[in-house]
């Protein structure tokens, strides 16, 4: 029988919380050696004197608060100086116990712990909302020098979301919409599940009291929850994991309700789409009996396609690893399997303060220490440039949540992007002059192409050029609000200037015709004409010319005759008076998908309504169609400086034998031509005849990739289509 004897709290008057100590005293004996208990026993009498007469709201004493939050990091397994300092964690604030008294009758580190946790003073603020971000701010300075008052903010955090049904309803919903948004994530961040999804749970039953309940009823009438179908799912694994000779811990689990509703939300999905609502964790002694219970589990049910996740080869950024897999249940809903060893366990139940070592003497943390420590060394770079506490809360919101990625300008400044945002979408976040005229990006030093895509942490610098502007393909890779507005008003309003400009030549062209022109017709007609039509300005009219809404010839006849009734004359196809194109109007010129005109080809436009001019190829089969409505018909033809690239089709016959694709791809784009796509279209034995589709600067460019592609010996034909 053991000599050792626990020690006892000393009296400090009627002890307020007897049943709450002891339970803690039972918990520090088991792996604390008994000079640390009586310190953090010294910390109880300090506080239960500082705190005397003062109640939470439930009517209890206070010290009931601080204990409760040292019983819940004593579960954690934490040191000494960590539980005393969370028993004074509220001296310092709401009491006149002096921090000197604290060093004095424990140690500076002590002392630091509690000033790091307590708020600032609330008077020097304009309002709650900056107090409190404020205050966040000196938390996480803290926490720059020791990890150790995160843990104490979480328990304490989490102990006010235990009893938080004593607030009023507002500050309920207050204290639970920052503990889903700032508190929970960063337990996540630090690998604490266990708080963390009880922080999630409690923050959503305060938040959504109906939606809570709703889901949790609904997940207890689960058919797969009844007590026999856990009963026999759970003996089946048993039974096969023992067969195969594994030393193993099996245990249930279900899905909690706030994470349940976050994937309902997030993926648009009904309770029923959410699959892995119930599961099983295995904790197996080694890494590779991880992949041999995996083995033995896939061998009862089967799994379900594409849901199987390695995150002991690559963990997740936290150091959380495990295997997961979703299996076919017997009763019809889908089973989650995770596998892992006891160490990993440790470490996604507790993150860094599994295996709590603090740093003095030589010793060092854990690996996932170091990895917190390194975050929040990246978070205390940034919050030196931010401009505000507000400021740095929204950056640090962005950090925790893995759908957002924060980047650093080259002088230190952060920027917010939503994720896979690329370096374009951060020079449009620097300003929307930088976003127009980029051209390329440096990250972290490295000369990168605008559509890179960015990860947290890096540096990021934007090339620009005066003469560069945005193109349409932009829209294709920016992901944030503010790139893809600015892209589409640059755009629109170039579109809007080569709208007006082509609309004039229109006109132009149309007046000639009637011998006349512009410049001749009087300004009061012109006007009379513009309040008819119900236009502001003459380019209004202009641009809804070029964008088929209105014929050149019939506004030309307007002007020159009023509302008098004509007949409606064709456009004249005379070359003269051809409306040259160079390739910059694209805003208003489309070519056709039926003939996918080229520079060189003879061409004429087509005027669609809405769709503005249509570009086809005189030999196109649906221009017969269109002559019979020559008022649309309009004659065009290419400048002699033509810009850009342009879509052609090819019909290539060749040898049905491996490897082919690859070497007329290969022709293709050794005649500097990009291949936009390719497609099967006959094929037997000996002959495959395939479609594709290039990009051509003009005919000569095309002629060059057809005698390129007629060379290989495997190619028996090449026809443009």
């Amino acid at each position: 029988m053991s000599s050792f004897t626990k020690p006892q709290l000393a009296d400090v008057g009627p002890d307020p919380c007897p049943e709450a100590v002891s339970a803690l005293e039972r918990r520090l004996a088991d792996y604390l050696p008994p000079d640390q208990v009586k310190q953090v026993r010294r910390a109880y009498e300090m506080g239960a004197r500082a705190h005397e007469g003062q109640t939470r709201r439930s009517g209890e004493a206070y010290i009931t608060h601080p204990v409760a939050v040292a019983g819940i990091l004593a579960e954690l397994r934490l040191d000494a100086e960590t539980l005393c300092a969370a028993i004074l964690h509220d001296a310092l604030e709401d009491t006149p116990l002096p921090r000197a008294d604290i060093e004095k009758q424990f140690s500076p580190a002590v002392a630091e712990l509690v000033d790091g946790v307590t708020k600032l003073d609330k008077l020097q603020f304009r309002d709650r909302q900056e107090a409190a971000a404020e205050s966040f701010r000196k938390m996480m300075l803290a926490m720059a020098r020791d990890l150790r008052v995160i843990l104490i903010k979480l328990a304490d955090r989490l102990h006010n979301m235990r009893t938080l049904d004593a607030m009023a309803a507002e500050s309920r919903r207050r204290i639970a919409r920052e503990t889903l948004e700032i508190y929970a994530p960063i337990a996540q961040r630090l690998g604490m599940n266990k708080i963390k999804a009880e922080l999630q749970d409690l923050g959503f039953r305060a938040l959504h009291p109906i939606r809570h309940q709703v889901i949790s009823r609904r997940i207890a009438s689960q058919p797969v929850m009844r007590r026999e179908a856990l009963t026999t799912i759970e003996a089946q694994l048993a039974q096969r994991l023992a067969q195969e000779g594994l030393r193993h811990t099996l245990v249930s689990r279900v899905k909690s309700p706030w994470s349940i509703y976050t994937k309902m939300r997030q993926e648009n999905k009904s309770l029923e789409q959410v699959l892995d609502v119930f599961g099983f964790r295995i904790v197996v002694p080694t890494v590779m009996q991880c992949y041999h219970a995996l083995g033995a589990v896939h061998s009862i049910y089967k799994p379900l396609d594409a849901r199987f996740r390695d995150f002991i080869a690559i963990p997740k950024a936290n150091g959380y690893q495990s295997l997961h897999t979703v299996l076919f249940g017997p009763y019809g809903a889908p089973v989650e399997v995770q596998i892992r060893t006891e160490d990993m366990d440790l470490v996604a139940e507790r993150g860094i303060a599994a295996h709590w070592v603090y740093k003095s003497a030589g010793t060092g943390g854990s690996a996932a220490q170091a990895r917190a420590q390194d975050w929040v060394r990246n978070l205390m770079d940034s919050q030196q440039a931010a401009g505000s506490s507000l400021e740095f809360l929204d950056n640090v919101k962005v950090d925790l949540f893995p759908d957002e990625v924060y980047l650093f300008t080259p002088k230190g400044d952060i920027l917010a992007l939503p994720r896979n945002a690329t370096a374009l979408d951060f020079a449009y976040a620097v300003h929307t002059d930088v976003g127009n005229h980029a051209v390329a990006a440096r990250v972290d030093k490295k000369l990168v192409p605008l559509r890179t895509k960015l990860a947290s942490g890096q540096s990021v610098e934007i090339i620009t050029a005066p003469s560069a502007t945005p193109g349409p393909q932009w829209l294709e890779f920016v992901v944030s609000s503010k790139a893809r507005t600015a892209i589409r008003h640059f755009l629109k309003r170039l579109e809007h200037e080569d709208a007006v400009d082509l609309g004039h030549r229109m006109l132009d062209r149309a007046l000639e015709g009637m011998e006349s022109s512009l410049d001749r017709i009087p300004a009061d007609t012109v006007e009379q004409l513009l309040a008819d039509l119900r236009y502001r300005r003459l380019e209004e009219l202009l641009a809804d010319i070029a964008l088929g809404n209105r014929m050149p010839a019939q506004v030309a006849r307007l002007m020159l005759h009023g509302q008098e009734e004509l007949p409606l004359a064709p456009l004249s196809a005379s070359p003269t008076e051809r409306i040259m194109i160079t390739g910059s109007e694209r805003g208003v010129l489309s070519f056709a998908q039926c003939c996918h005109p080229i520079p060189g080809d003879e061409i004429m436009g087509y005027l669609s309504a809405g769709k503005g001019v249509v570009v086809h190829r005189l030999d196109c089969p649906n221009v017969a169609e269109y002559r019979k409505f020559p008022e649309r018909c309009v004659p065009m033809a290419w400048d002699r400086n033509v810009e850009g690239d342009y879509r052609v089709a090819l019909r290539i016959e060749v040898e049905n034998k491996p490897g082919v694709l690859a070497q007329v791809a290969a022709a293709v784009a050794e005649s500097n031509s990009n291949i936009d796509a390719v497609e099967y279209r006959e094929r037997d034995v000996a002959v495959s005849v395939m479609e594709f589709a290039i990009e051509v600067r003009n005919r000569k460019h095309l002629a060059d990739v057809i005698r390129r592609i007629r060379r290989l010996g495997v190619v028996h034909g090449v026809q443009r289509l």
